[in-house]
């Protein structure tokens, strides 16, 4: 099962709800270009909705990075929200909640920029 992704903006944020799977292979690979293409386009506020994301591994959680690190470095900024509680705990063992900003909810997540 792959993963798919609904982009939408509000108030000029870029929102991405993500549904299914976070693997390697091209789950991982789409959202890495996913990401990738919004910064390309001069999106610098980036919010991803995690609320159906089932299952995220390692490899998933390196595109999650990958994709944080390359916004930074071109002055955007991913944001977090909705994470599950099983994938928030994955967060906090691997230590990636110090990385993201994370919100519980879409709408706390949008009025953080």
């Amino acid at each position: 099962m792959s993963v798919t992704m609904k982009e939408s903006e509000i108030s000029g944020v870029s929102v991405v709800e993500l549904d299914g799977r976070i693997v390697l292979g091209e789950e991982s690979n789409s959202l890495r270009e996913k990401l990738k293409s919004l910064i390309a386009a001069g999106k610098r506020k980036i919010v991803l909705n995690m609320a159906n994301v089932r299952y995220i591994d390692s490899a998933g959680l390196g595109a999650l990075v990958a994709g944080h690190v390359s916004a930074k470095t071109q002055g955007a900024s991913v944001r977090l929200c909705n994470l599950g509680q099983k994938f928030h705990d994955v967060m906090q063992v691997t230590r990636l909640l110090t990385v993201f900003d994370v919100y519980d909810t879409q709408a706390a997540a949008i009025n953080s920029f």
